[in-house]
């Protein structure tokens, strides 16, 4: 099965990736991993770490002549902020008395990491903590999304909320191809308006935002995952990778909470036999049945907290102290929902292509496809 390694600090000199597993022949794009790199750092709301970094992706070891060889890809993306910092931050000696915290954060790992390892600074915590490690995951899954467009799966995804402006209409996985052209990712104009006067008037507060994405997967045939071994369940992989992401507090799948609501006839997706094969007609499911998938499309929402760091602060308590007081405020976004999305897509796209790996095996790209190909 492919894995994924990820190293770094927030303002260390790098963060890398290390993927292991990948069949060897599998084309590299660079100038497509820069792009979703340049995506995640875009949308309204973000702040002025944005305008220091301009993350590009350089590819290390693993591949020749834009294709994988079968050995371990190493990839990093380079901190330019890092110039700024190394006085704080060098792994080869360093002033750590400057740029402390210790007014933890409600909401961020702070406390909790410096009561677990034992620290009295919060800056090595929040170091690693910090939603900069995605950036590396971004260009491991834009390289999990070549070998699934391989295959012939596609992942898409758009923001379905910002803070309390949500949009309840369906759209079709056609009508997201061109979803990152749009301001703040949101298909429908409107709404895209009114959530950024909600930014605007949320960051006038001194106060943050979170938001809902939906990520759709389309091309994934039935069978991949597990009903026989509960840890090897297609959604429990993929919703435990979307948790994995900095700021989520719930995923869904398909219909989601709202299965609870309603009878068992308006929820399950009644099967039919049309044109020599099973169908149905609904995918309330959101394409898994069972912990495997069905065949149909892969439906998931991933949902994020606030960014924990107010600019106005939060009461609190200074770890040292022990005295009362307002949280340290650190450079941060006041809405990162459209980063947040193409995160999401990324971390699907590895998260799904282990679980097809992981079946399929295969040394090489050619043998991978023919595999695919044959299942029904």
């Amino acid at each position: 099965m492919i894995k994924l390694t990820t190293s770094g600090e927030s303002h260390g000199r790098a963060l890398v990736a290390i993927l292991e597993g990948l069949p060897s022949n599998l084309e590299i794009d660079a100038e497509e991993i820069n792009a979703w790199l340049a995506l995640r750092q875009s949308g309204y709301g973000r702040g002025a770490r944005q305008k220091i970094e301009t993350d590009k992706a350089e590819i290390l070891s693993g591949v020749r002549d834009r294709r994988t060889l079968g050995s371990p890809v190493c990839l990093m993306v380079e901190n330019k902020d890092y110039r700024n910092w190394e006085e704080y931050m060098s792994p080869y000696g360093a002033d750590v008395t400057k740029r402390r915290l210790t007014q933890v954060r409600p909401g961020h790992a702070d406390l909790s990491g410096l009561l677990k390892y034992d620290h009295t600074d919060a800056r090595n915590i929040l170091e690693r903590a910090s939603a900069r490690e995605t950036a590396v995951r971004v260009a491991a899954g834009s390289v999990a999304r070549m070998y699934l467009r391989a295959l012939g799966i596609e992942v898409r995804g758009y923001v379905k909320s910002v803070e309390s402006v949500c949009d309840e209409k369906h759209y079709a996985f056609e009508d997201l191809e061109k979803i990152h052209e749009n301001e703040l990712f949101m298909p429908d104009k409107v709404l895209c308006e009114r959530a950024k006067t909600r930014i605007d008037e949320i960051k006038e507060a001194k106060d943050t935002a979170g938001g809902i994405v939906e990520i759709r997967v389309r091309g994934v045939k039935s069978g991949f995952g597990s009903c026989m071994t509960y840890a090897d369940k297609l959604d429990a992989h993929l919703c435990g990778a979307l948790m994995s992401i900095q700021a989520i507090k719930g995923v869904e799948v398909g219909m989601g909470f709202e299965c609870a609501r309603l009878p068992g006839s308006k929820v399950h997706d009644e099967i039919f036999w049309k044109d020599g094969k099973f169908s149905r007609a609904t995918n309330r499911a959101g394409g898994i049945e069972g912990g495997m998938s069905n065949g149909e499309e892969i439906i998931l929402r991933a949902a994020m907290k606030p960014i924990p760091t107010l600019m106005r602060g939060l009461n609190t308590v200074e770890f040292e102290s022990k005295q009362a007081c307002r949280a340290a405020t650190e450079r941060s976004d006041v809405a990162a929902i459209c980063a947040l999305e193409v995160i999401a897509e990324s971390v699907v796209c590895f998260a799904l292509a282990q679980k097809i790996s992981e079946r399929l095996g295969g040394d090489h790209m050619r043998e991978v496809q023919e595999r695919y190909a044959r299942l029904p």
